[in-house]
């Protein structure tokens, strides 16, 4: 099928902008993301209705076949959503959840304490982002919910802790594809100074947006800033009721026990709930290693563990380690003799509370694959070129990576497209800047991602943390802004002195000053709203 070029037209942006405006607006995201699939395939097929429904039809077969054979990385993400769905269902029935949090309660005495641990856990966490969102939510949600805080909170928690920290951590699925993209620059160019690890490393420090992203979590967590949209969201769920106004309704101000309709045991431990969370984990982490030593094993190559974590297979990994919590999860509920009628219903209810997160995320992958035919990131990649003075690279592309990165919908994607463009960028101006260029790329995609409300990752953020998806999206926007503005001011200084520690003292500074504005913000009296 011959598809229309846009990779040098404004016309690449019109349908991730339609669907990303429509969201916001309608907040309704099937609708939305369906509206700009259907436009970007009449764009490619020059308004042919016949064209546009055969690659339509070409479009939603490839989500789940691919190369002759099934998609294996998208089916194996649903998969795993199903199960870590059927498993927080579980943990419900057999009491390990309302366990945990009573116990909780014993130790955290607070809403900070509450909001410290989902920061914590997101930390530590860090394989992978998708595993992060979803684990840390399930562990966290029982004690936050406790504590009257909003789902809408948790949510901008566990996004603004699982990507910044895999594209700190060389150990993660981020990790390991950054490295092998970097290696890939490094050696076009002939720079022998670094060796994909070491310049990897060099790169963490210079990455503002993910180091004041995570710090931005717990100065918010600890002096409990509440800006903008957060703090309506986060006065309903303290009262435990809703708006005065319908529509704007965060979701666990509606119920904060009874959402999956299951009866909870009274014969429930902590351990029900702690050691298949832990069993979850270390089988990811070992499933990752070892489907990684595999491949080594395939190409004749030693073991290591980074060259594990570079060749690993993320989504068999989850797959496989979602099972053996799965199996854990439901140890407890047989030694409980619960009926299998209770816990057949209670499987049911766990693999459905995922559908309507599973259906966003293929929607997601579908505008992807449609905005990647588009060419926009081709598109936008071409903004950079010009007459522009090296200094300035580093901020300006951080900017379009997030401004991709938001339009696409995927970090991973933009890393492809621009770490290749940042390093030729390097090559013909000042090949010093490299890593401050590659630097801003890296953070300003996480930012794109970080703040789209076509990524998977918020997409999965907020069914983590189960509150409604564009909720979400505005109730971070202004903590994902201001951080951004900090980085756009360090990559700015980065670029004019060449100079790290320069560099993070100025962005260190605007971190403090948006710290005292947020303080300042946080302390106006909420106003709520009130009919006439």
């Amino acid at each position: 099928m011959n598809l229309v070029d846009y990779s040098h037209s404004l016309v690449s942006i019109i349908p991730p902008v339609v669907a990303l405006v429509l969201a916001i607006l309608s907040r309704r995201v099937l609708l939305s993301l369906g509206a700009g699939i259907l436009l970007g395939a009449l764009y490619l097929n020059d308004f042919s209705f016949n064209h546009s429904a055969s690659y339509l039809g070409g479009t939603i077969k490839g989500l789940f076949i691919s190369d002759g054979g099934v998609n294996t990385w998208n089916m194996s993400i649903v998969l795993f959503l199903i199960i870590l769905g059927v498993m927080t269902a579980l943990l419900t029935l057999s009491g390990g959840t309302r366990a945990f949090a009573e116990w909780a309660q014993t130790k955290i005495k607070s809403k900070r304490g509450a909001k410290l641990l989902a920061a914590f856990l997101g930390v530590f966490i860090f394989v992978d982002d998708y595993f992060n969102s979803l684990a840390v939510g399930s562990i966290s949600r029982p004690v936050t919910d406790r504590f009257y805080i909003s789902r809408s909170k948790l949510a901008y928690i566990l996004d603004s802790t699982a990507a910044p920290m895999c594209v700190l951590m060389p150990a993660s699925s981020w990790g390991a594809y950054i490295i092998t993209l970097i290696g890939g620059i490094l050696v076009t160019h002939g720079v022998t100074e670094y060796t994909p690890l070491s310049a990897f490393l060099t790169l963490a420090p210079m990455n503002f947006y993910a180091i004041f992203a995570l710090a931005m979590v717990f100065v918010v967590s600890w002096f409990q800033w509440d800006i903008g949209p957060m703090k309506k969201h986060e006065m309903a769920a303290m009262h435990g009721r809703g708006f005065d106004e319908g529509g704007d309704v965060d979701e666990q101000a509606k119920d904060l026990t009874e959402e999956l309709e299951i009866t909870e045991s009274e014969k429930g431990k902590v351990g029900d709930l702690v050691w298949p969370i832990i069993i979850l984990i270390a089988a990811t982490f070992f499933f990752m290693i070892f489907t990684g030593y595999q491949a080594l094993a395939a190409d004749g190559k030693s073991f290591a563990i980074l060259g594990a974590f570079e060749n690993t297979d993320v989504g068999k990994s989850l797959c496989l380690g979602g099972l053996f919590g799965l199996v854990a999860a439901i140890i407890p509920v047989f030694r409980q003799r619960i009926v299998f009628k209770e816990i057949a219903r209670t499987l049911w209810i766990g693999a459905k509370s995922m559908f309507g997160a599973i259906l966003i995320l293929l929607f997601a992958w579908a505008i992807g694959s449609v905005i990647g035919d588009m060419n926009t990131g081709r598109y936008l990649s071409t903004l950079v070129q010009g007459n522009i003075s090296p200094m300035l690279l580093p901020m300006i592309l951080f900017i379009l990576s997030g401004a991709m990165a938001f339009s696409t919908g995927t970090s991973w994607g933009t890393f492809g497209i621009m770490l290749p463009i940042a390093g030729d960028l390097a090559g013909a101006t000042d090949i010093a800047l490299m890593l401050p260029m590659l630097a801003g790329v890296l953070a300003g995609s996480v930012f794109g991602d970080h703040c789209s409300p076509i990524s998977d990752t918020t997409i999965l953020s907020s069914t983590g943390a189960r509150c409604h998806h564009i909720d979400h999206v505005a109730t971070q926007l202004p903590y994902a802004m201001s951080v951004a503005f900090v980085s756009m001011i360090g990559y700015l200084v980065l670029g004019m002195t060449d100079s790290l520690p320069v560099a993070f003292i100025a962005a260190i500074t605007t971190f403090i000053m948006v710290c005292v504005f947020f303080a300042w913000l946080s302390r106006r009296t909420y106003q709520p709203i009130v009919k006439s």
